[in-house]
């Protein structure tokens, strides 16, 4: 598929087909969206909310979480701020999510087929890592946004300027709830 995928990225360039998405760093609407890495949400999402290249800073892992107030999503919410000149920030979740439910155990036979060793997961456990609470997912949609946007808002790093607002788009229509 990669080969496949870099074949087809030349003919792009050659063609010039790239011209159409040349944009600067900048977010024309001084937005970011965090939110999750679904396949469905590839094209909907921008399109169910009028963005465009170049319009939003979009921020994608497993639920459109922030895990810890010190991860990389929040990392790259506060660069977008600072660096970017973001003003206001959507968290948007999404219905039928995998995250839903998500566990450790869940993967970990998966881990164990694929070649991880349980020695190996021991030292991780052992490390300090509670693999556990890491690859825990959410039960509740909807709480999991307000969880989500609490963490954002009050993180000690954002200015109190920045407006943070979360919601649930609908996976097949790209309908928007807002949550909060």
């Amino acid at each position: 598929m990669i080969d496949e995928i870099l074949k087809f990225n030349r003919e792009f360039v050659e063609r010039g087909d790239y011209k159409k998405f040349v944009t600067d760093k900048y977010p024309n609407k001084k937005l970011a969206v965090l939110s999750c890495m679904d396949t469905r949400l590839t094209e909907l999402l921008p399109a169910a909310l009028g963005l465009k290249n170049g319009d939003a800073k979009i921020i994608k892992n497993a639920g459109g979480l922030i895990l810890s107030p010190y991860d990389s999503a929040m990392r790259s919410l506060l660069v977008a701020v600072y660096e970017l000149g973001v003003e206001e920030i959507m968290v948007v979740a999404h219905t039928t999510c995998g995250a839903c439910h998500m566990s450790f155990k869940e993967f970990e036979h998966h881990m164990l087929e694929r070649g991880v060793t349980e020695s190996t997961l021991d030292t991780i456990k052992h490390s300090g890592i509670d693999l556990d609470q890491w690859l825990e997912g959410f039960h509740d949609t909807q709480q999991s946004v307000v969880n989500t946007v609490a963490t954002i808002s009050n993180h000690p790093l954002l200015p109190d300027d920045v407006t943070v607002r979360g919601f649930i788009i609908d996976s097949v229509t790209g309908f928007l709830e807002e949550v909060g």
